[in-house]
């Protein structure tokens, strides 16, 4: 077990407060900015999190890739809570580090108790002042009446995407719907966007009646706001429950910011000591990779891959910018890969149009799916075949090499539709809602339902599914092979990023899946 170690300071003059990630030097993440913020008031409470340096990050990492290798002799054969954490715990000299660090700023009296992370309260004053949202990108056209319900598709024909449109593509039957007690899903919120129980009853009422379904969320881990129900929020519980349709869902919603973004660190500490857990989690937030310090990712991965070994699979959304851009005034523009898209540890899941927006076609490149290359994170073993033979594919097409760094993580796995949706949100039925997060929540159903099956077999859950995903070649999912997505405007690119190809790309990945097939293919020993 690591420590936890509370403090309070008596009525004393703080002239310092946090407002920055913890930095390494050398056993200790020490704050990396400290801003005055004058007088402390005793009465009031900041909660910090000091993320000590873990032993053993590289054993970890080697034991991911042995339990998620299909072709390993340990291939499923996850670690619990305890082996994780006896595995990475803090040495007693990095302890010893942060308990002089903290008595040299005469932070005395301290009281030791046995937990699994390290917590501080220190009282201080501080104000917190944001205007960011983050998750979707595209909504409805103002004006737009949103009073009227929208019509069921018919002979192929439809006005929009919801549950009966996707079961149809992905070849979802009225028996593909979950069985098992023990399995479930959950879908985690940031930014103060929640979900209201009344929009999912209406949401099934209107769009479920189709296929067995739950019409309430199983657990709420934190606490539901008050006012209006977001629209990211009622997407993606809406979504995972229809393609993970009859399977326990919960909703992780996480309060404040990191450094007035998504608080992704947070979420995952609480995530990495909590013993029962759904097994698939569904995450539509990302950040712009340049926006966060190095330090802060790589200790956000060490979270994901302590997920990973758990038989946790963690999916995220693409991005709704495409390759993105990072202008750059007189030098010469790149393209920005977001982040935890990029990370070598989790799923990134990109997104598809219909060909013909009004039926059930074959799909095509959503041109805002977000997709390229890492600028921080090394392309990881599992993907190196795929993204060189992308590369040499079509090397006469390519952007200018300066846009992207060839060697980096490659994203995305794989995609599903991401356009056209209908939602329903503070209980009005709402059309045209686009973005990878709503693919992204699509596909964790869709892998809930075949964790159900594998768990009925009495095999282990998927866990981290990159290394077997890439291992299938793209078989089991529907190649996505035209179109491109957006990126920079100016001269050199003039606003094409990257294009669909056969086989792996950086815009829709694998391609989407076809159900059967891939439940087929996942359910081999």
């Amino acid at each position: 077990m690591k420590t936890l170690l509370a403090f309070s300071i008596p009525l004393l003059l703080i002239s310092l407060v946090w407002s920055g990630y913890l930095e390494y030097d050398q056993d200790v993440l020490i704050p990396q900015d400290w801003t005055r913020v004058g007088r402390v008031d005793p009465t009031e409470e900041l909660e910090l999190t000091f993320a000590l340096k873990q032993q053993n990050v590289h054993l970890l990492e080697e034991k991911l890739k042995l339990v998620s290798d299909p072709d390993s002799a340990q291939y499923g054969k996850h670690l619990t809570l305890e082996e994780v954490a006896s595995l990475v715990h803090p040495s007693e000299l990095t302890q010893k580090v942060v308990r002089h660090w903290l008595h040299s700023h005469g932070i005395t009296n301290c009281l030791t108790i046995p937990y699994l992370f390290w917590r501080h309260l220190i009282h201080i004053n501080i104000f917190l002042c944001a205007s960011t949202v983050g998750g979707l990108h595209r909504l409805p056209p103002k004006g737009q009446d949103l009073s009227k319900k929208p019509q069921q598709h018919k002979a192929g024909l439809h006005l929009g995407v919801t549950p009966a449109v996707l079961r149809t593509r992905y070849n979802l039957t009225a028996a593909d719907v979950g069985s098992t007690q023990n399995n479930s899903q959950a879908v985690a919120q940031f930014l103060e966007q929640y979900y209201h129980p009344a929009d999912l009853a209406e949401f099934m009422n209107m769009f479920g009646r189709t296929f067995q379904h739950l019409s309430q969320v199983e657990r709420v881990v934190g606490t539901q706001g008050a006012g209006k129900a977001g629209l990211e929020a009622s997407l993606d519980v809406e979504y995972i429950m229809s393609t993970g349709a009859n399977i326990s869902t919960w909703v992780f919603t996480n309060p404040g910011r990191h450094e007035s973004q998504e608080p992704f660190l947070q979420w995952m500490v609480l995530l990495s000591n909590m013993s029962d857990l759904p097994w698939v989690h569904t995450i539509s937030y990302g950040d712009d990779e340049d926006s966060l310090s190095t330090a802060y990712m790589m200790r956000i991965n060490t979270e994901f891959m302590k997920a990973g070994v758990r038989g946790i699979s963690l999916l995220f959304a693409s991005g709704d910018s495409g390759a993105g851009c990072k202008h750059m005034g007189k030098q010469q523009n790149s393209f920005r890969p977001s982040f935890p898209a990029s990370s070598p540890y989790v799923t990134t899941v990109g997104g598809t149009s219909f060909k013909n927006p009004f039926k059930v076609t074959y799909e095509v490149t959503d041109y805002i799916s977000g997709g390229g290359f890492s600028n921080v994170f090394g392309m990881p073993d599992y993907q190196a075949s795929a993204v060189k033979g992308y590369l040499k594919t079509v090397e006469a097409t390519l952007p200018p090499p300066s846009y992207f760094n060839t060697s980096g993580r490659a994203y995305p796995d794989m995609a599903a539709l991401s356009d056209n949706y209908w939602v329903v949100s503070n209980r009005v039925p709402i059309p045209w809602v686009s973005g990878t997060s709503a693919s992204t929540p699509v596909v964790g159903g869709m892998l809930s339902l075949i964790n159900g099956q594998r768990l009925l077999k009495g095999l282990p859950t998927l866990g981290f599914l990159n290394p077997r995903l890439y291992k299938l070649k793209g078989q089991a999912l529907f190649d996505v092979t035209e179109g491109c997505h957006l990126s920079c405007l100016d001269e050199q690119v003039q606003g094409k990023g990257f294009c669909a190809a056969p086989s792996w790309d950086p815009v829709t990945g694998w391609g989407t899946p076809n159900y059967p097939a891939l439940l087929a293919a996942l359910l081999a020993e």
